[in-house]
């Protein structure tokens, strides 16, 4: 990328949309302050030429155009009268805007439609045309538009302005990628405002039927306009201005699951103004406001400094001034002590590795340690060996008491059986001559069929008999 010759803001020429009110009415005048000529376009002709003939009242050289920034045809012409009256501008701020409080159900098309053709192909239309010339233009230049907070934390009731600065963040951020790819000697920055002082409120439609105002904290629209006049002299890629916003951003990045649901909840009554009574003013969301140049509207408390936008805009410098605090810091705590000059050196000693372990302690706490362990298996070894010899010794006993209980019950039955076979064969021999044999040997039959009923049975002593 070819790189841009930013002029400092005395040799610029500023061309300012959105210029007679809010952040835009700060910039012109900051800018003619510090020797800028200043274009300013806006669609109320009445509050262009009262700001010109102001700015011109202090010696700057000043000229406007009245303009919709969603026309391009209307930004084309007010950038060849700026071409013609100052040969050309270096520095183009997209700054129009408009808001609308309100649900998005609750929202028609048609309204959603204009605030988009304002806050997004406002910028888009203005960007364009800025490129083209300072594409062209010796030493190039730069584009400034100004987002808001909303675009990386969305808020219920502004749900419609936060999806077109949403928008415009990533149309930014695009166009500056394709610049670069053609080495245009242009650069962009995104300047990303919080809740800020102006009548943004009074200017964005209503439909919530209750008063509206930002919530705390609110910063003054010179912070703002400040950092955009510093983005015209210094290519900065995006910035925001605001801690308070940056933070909530910052929660809703990290924990989104979380911020939702608190956002839902409290956003709409931390916007609610409750000190002022409703009023219909109206609003410039399809016709220029005539209500005045007003820069700022009355907060209890604003705050003049942005210190995240100050340690952006001079982060080298920063860095410097917390080294030597750190610094100062740390002598006046060594330097401070009873020890006097001897500090350091038993800070030194502190620091030393070497004196973090005690070796030979550690040393004996693992000799201990691996004592113990042997101590412990060797243990357990002695109670393995003591069940085994207890299980074998109830096993023997077991075994034993089986088997005499077999002998018992063979010697019992056997006695049985001879006494059984005695009786037959004496009553055989007692009825031999009437016939007693064959009554014998049904009686032997009779006693063999008992004995193999019984052995069929779970509990038989018979079968009992046949396993010794």
């Amino acid at each position: 990328m070819t790189k841009a010759t930013l002029k400092p803001l005395n040799e610029q020429a500023i061309v300012i949309t959105g210029a007679t009110s809010g952040v835009g009415l700060a910039t012109a005048r900051r800018a003619a302050r510090a020797g800028a000529c200043v274009f300013l376009i806006a669609r109320g002709e009445n509050d262009l030429k009262a700001l010109t003939e102001e700015l011109q009242a202090t010696g700057a050289r000043a000229a406007w155009a009245v303009a919709d920034v969603a026309d391009h045809d209307a930004l084309a012409e007010a950038a060849e009268k700026c071409v013609r009256l100052f040969g050309g501008f270096d520095t183009w701020v997209n700054n129009a805007g408009v808001s609308i409080y309100g649900a998005i159900r609750e929202t028609t098309l048609e309204d959603q439609r204009r605030l988009f053709e304002t806050n997004y192909w406002g910028v888009v239309n203005g960007s364009l045309v800025a490129a083209e010339h300072l594409r062209q233009r010796p030493g190039g230049g730069a584009i400034v538009n100004v987002g808001s907070i909303l675009s990386d934390a969305p808020l219920p009731i502004q749900g419609v302005y936060s999806a077109s600065k949403h928008a415009v963040k990533g149309f930014t951020n695009a166009l500056r990628m394709e610049l670069m790819r053609e080495q245009a000697p242009v650069t962009v920055s995104l300047v990303k405002p919080g809740a800020i002082d102006t009548p943004y409120s009074r200017h964005a439609r209503n439909l919530t039927g209750q008063a509206v105002h930002n919530p705390q904290p609110v910063y003054a629209t010179h912070v703002v306009a400040d950092t955009i006049l510093y983005c015209a002299s210094h290519p900065i890629r995006e910035i925001t201005v605001g801690g308070g916003g940056r933070l909530i951003a910052s929660f809703y990045s990290a924990l989104p699951g979380l911020a939702e649901p608190l956002f839902a909840r409290f956003a709409p009554s931390l916007m609610r103004d409750r000190g002022s009574a409703y009023e219909p003013y109206d609003d410039g969301l399809y016709d220029p406001t005539d209500d005045g140049l007003d820069e700022e509207v009355y907060y209890p408390m604003v705050r003049q400094f942005s210190a995240l936008a100050e340690v952006r805009k001079h982060p080298g410098i920063t860095g410097g001034v917390i080294a030597v605090l750190a610094g100062i810091g740390i002598a006046a705590l060594l330097l401070n002590q009873r020890s006097g000059p001897t500090r350091y050196e038993r800070l030194r000693g502190r620091l030393d590795p070497r004196g973090w372990i005690d070796a030979g302690a550690l040393r004996t706490r693992f000799d201990d340690l691996t004592e113990t362990v042997r101590h412990g298996l060797a243990d357990a070894g002695e109670r393995a060996s003591e069940f085994g010899d207890d299980a074998r010794h109830r096993s023997e006993r077991i075994l034993h008491g089986a088997r005499h209980s077999s002998r018992k019950a063979l010697k019992k039955h056997g006695k049985t059986a001879r006494r059984y076979a005695h009786d037959a064969g004496a009553y055989a021999r007692d009825h031999a001559k009437e016939g007693g044999a064959l009554l014998a040997l049904a009686t032997i039959a009779a006693a063999v069929g008992a004995a193999a009923l019984d052995a069929r049975r779970p509990d038989s002593r018979i079968r009992s008999l046949g396993k010794f």
